[in-house]
């Protein structure tokens, strides 16, 4: 299995959400990678993590997700891996609920997300970005 992380989804992975009419809810599971320190491409001398850049990010993220219905599920620090191989673990994930699959593309490529984008930019090496729909399992008791 190849594994590519990257910072932006490409076009033609994001554009059709747009016009998916699907009913119902998805949750986007953020398998991310940090740089050890902050890389703004804006010439700023920040002396911090990637990890408190992208915190940043999260933090402005979280009003606009809420504001469109959805919300921030789970985030926690990657531990160690289980079951199956990578070459390299991830650092974090992150899991956010959207109302559907449009809205998620809305507020991806709203200019308020482009606009604190750099936050983002500054602290990811990359990620994986995987969305998932509907209950695969019975809700627990």
């Amino acid at each position: 299995m190849k594994v590519v992380n990257h910072v932006y989804p490409k076009f033609e992975q994001l554009m059709p959400l747009a016009q998916d009419s699907t009913p119902g809810a998805i949750a986007m599971v953020n398998l991310l990678k940090f740089h050890d320190k902050a890389q703004y491409g804006d010439g700023r001398s920040e002396n911090i993590s990637g990890r408190d850049a992208y915190m940043r990010y999260v933090a402005e993220m979280g009003p606009i997700v809420e504001a469109a219905g959805g919300r921030f599920l789970f985030s926690g620090d990657v531990k160690g891996l289980v079951i199956g191989e990578v070459e390299e673990l991830w650092d974090a994930v992150g899991i956010a609920e959207y109302p559907s699959r449009a809205e998620f593309q809305r507020i991806a490529t709203s200019p308020e997300v482009q606009a604190i984008g750099v936050h983002r930019e500054a602290g990811l090496a990359g990620q994986l970005l995987i969305m998932t729909i509907g209950e695969m399992f019975p809700p627990m008791r």
